[in-house]
């Protein structure tokens, strides 16, 4: 979805306000497909990694970082996406790390084709949502935005209501601690276990120093930003996108032509990278991240017990 974020997303005001019956027809519509919609079960276990706040709370990542801790373990995992035309930077992104994945318009076709071809573990990228596919651990991720305004869309920025979480098994939040939060989720989910991720940035020390030109067309943007800045790299100049924006080879070398007038540095995430290579301007470099998960010892033991689950 090409979108920017409206502030009004992150506390109610009026526009939220005026917004808010549609987001009741929104909430309708998933209650009735929760209630009509047949879950389909699979003989491999379904990990699902998604969200209820739209966009940018890490999925993609955390879903490369949990195919290749599986992988060590002996198990054989694949990661599946829904295929949308925009979303091949992700597909990319995710190929560049993970050998494993599968794309199709309809997931339980992806799954069937992965039971066929020998994977013993699914792990759905996004699908959430997604009320045709049984999953036997549900891990749902947020960012430091939380919850935003607590409204869903258009109103605010969740895809289903937080009572949604009675559904999840485990809640990864990337970013600082937040002890209210953890109160909140566990009054809708006693059951839920609470953890915690964050970015690092890798091989930064080149930039150290430089003028930072920072562009992003990503899910949560001003994240990336912040991350840089904690780092004391100077940013000089950012432009923010929609998520998956698709940049035009002119729109880059403008930016290139900018940079170049004002000694900056280009920069971008590596999923906006994705997007521009094949255009094979050397200008362009990306920031490499990594994600890290605290107590991962203890997220694993967790993950590992969808397999008892199944047994």
């Amino acid at each position: 979805m090409k979108l920017y974020k409206p502030n009004f997303w992150k506390e109610t005001n009026l526009i939220s306000i005026l917004l808010f019956p549609i987001s009741l027809i929104v909430k309708l519509i998933v209650l009735i497909r929760k209630t009509f919609i047949k879950e389909l079960e699979f003989e491999i276990p379904i990990i699902c990694v998604g969200n209820i706040y739209l966009g940018g709370t890490g999925k993609t990542p955390l879903s490369i970082n949990l195919g290749k801790e599986l992988s060590i373990l002996n198990k054989k995992p694949v990661i599946i996406r829904k295929y949308y035309k925009h979303h091949r930077d992700e597909y990319s992104l995710i190929k560049e790390h993970f050998k494993y994945l599968i794309t199709k318009k309809d997931r339980k076709y992806a799954i069937k084709n992965a039971v066929q071809n020998g994977f013993d573990t699914v792990i759905l990228d996004d699908g959430f949502q997604d009320y045709k596919i049984k999953k036997n651990l549900n891990i749902v991720c947020f960012n430091n935005q939380l919850l935003g305004n607590g409204m869903l869309i258009p109103a605010g920025p969740l895809r289903e209501s937080v009572s949604s979480l009675k559904s999840a098994h485990i809640i990864i939040i990337n970013g600082d601690h937040n002890i209210d939060f953890e109160k909140k989720l566990l009054q809708i989910n006693n059951e839920i276990s609470i953890f915690y991720s964050r970015y690092q940035l890798i091989d930064i020390e080149k930039y150290k120093g430089k003028k930072l030109f920072v562009v992003a067309g990503i899910g949560n943007p001003e994240n990336f930003f912040e991350l840089i800045r904690s780092q004391n790299l100077n940013i000089a100049k950012k432009l923010f996108f929609p998520d998956h924006y698709q940049f035009s080879k002119s729109e880059i070398l403008n930016i290139i032509n900018d940079a170049k007038k004002n000694g900056y540095q280009i920069v971008m995430t590596e999923k906006d990278y994705h997007r521009v290579k094949n255009y094979n301007l050397s200008e362009i470099q990306f920031i490499k991240v990594k994600l890290e998960i605290t107590e991962k010892r203890e997220f694993l033991k967790k993950v590992l017990t969808v397999y008892d689950k199944k047994n």
